[in-house]
């Protein structure tokens, strides 16, 4: 199978549009996340070969998709993908939701270095008071029916989920649907060819 090469920044910012102080931001993001993980296993190993592509790029398809006036919610956050590379976009107010203490060290440094304004709320997501979010996104957290359950608590009146899934996505959505209700829209993804966006709304319980 033919590998791609890695997506190069300026790649990356004729496919998104963003500034020149955005990259540079987003540079400095990636150069922390890469001292970090020696210490700390934020992201896969292998991903750190094509970053661009399969974090930077990833997270931000997810832009074009919430409106200036959304908050938004990124639950088990992680490195901060996808939350703290929208928010370093633009995406604001934006929580971070984090229930392992050291990456929620590593979003607190990385909100500091990129300048960006977050709220890092620590503590796991069932449990964690939370502030109602017209939007609530997640990446490589959770099967779906589960993550529904967490994002009800998140989710302000007429809100809608982005979630980032694989190849499994239908069989999880035919799963969540014996315990939810909900309309869903399949985007296709930018950075994986079995991958897809989740765009969930009018969530209720089945």
């Amino acid at each position: 199978m033919k590998t791609e090469r890695p997506l190069t920044p300026a790649e990356f910012r004729s496919l998104t549009g963003v500034s020149r102080e955005t990259l540079d931001r987003l540079e400095a993001y990636l150069g922390l996340l890469g001292q970090w993980q020696r210490a700390v296993n934020l992201v896969g190993a292998r991903t750190l070969a094509d970053p661009w592509r399969r974090h930077m790029l990833d997270s931000a398809q997810l832009y074009p998709h919430i409106g200036r006036q959304d908050t938004v919610a990124d639950l088990g956050s992680g490195a901060g993908l996808p939350g703290l590379v929208l928010a370093i976009m633009g995406v604001r107010p934006m929580a971070l939701v984090e229930a392992d203490v050291r990456k929620a060290e590593f979003l607190r440094e990385a909100a500091r270095v990129t300048a960006t304004d977050v709220a890092i709320r620590v503590g796991r997501i069932e449990t964690v008071e939370p502030s109602p979010s017209s939007v609530v996104c997640a990446r490589a957290l959770a099967p779906l029916k589960r993550l529904l359950g967490w994002a009800a608590r998140w989710l302000a009146g007429n809100g809608m989920c982005l979630f980032l899934k694989g190849r499994e996505a239908e069989s999880e959505i035919a799963d969540a649907a014996a315990a939810w209700r909900f309309t869903i829209d399949r985007l296709p993804s930018r950075t994986d060819q079995d991958g897809v966006i989740l765009r969930i709304g009018a969530l209720s319980h089945a």
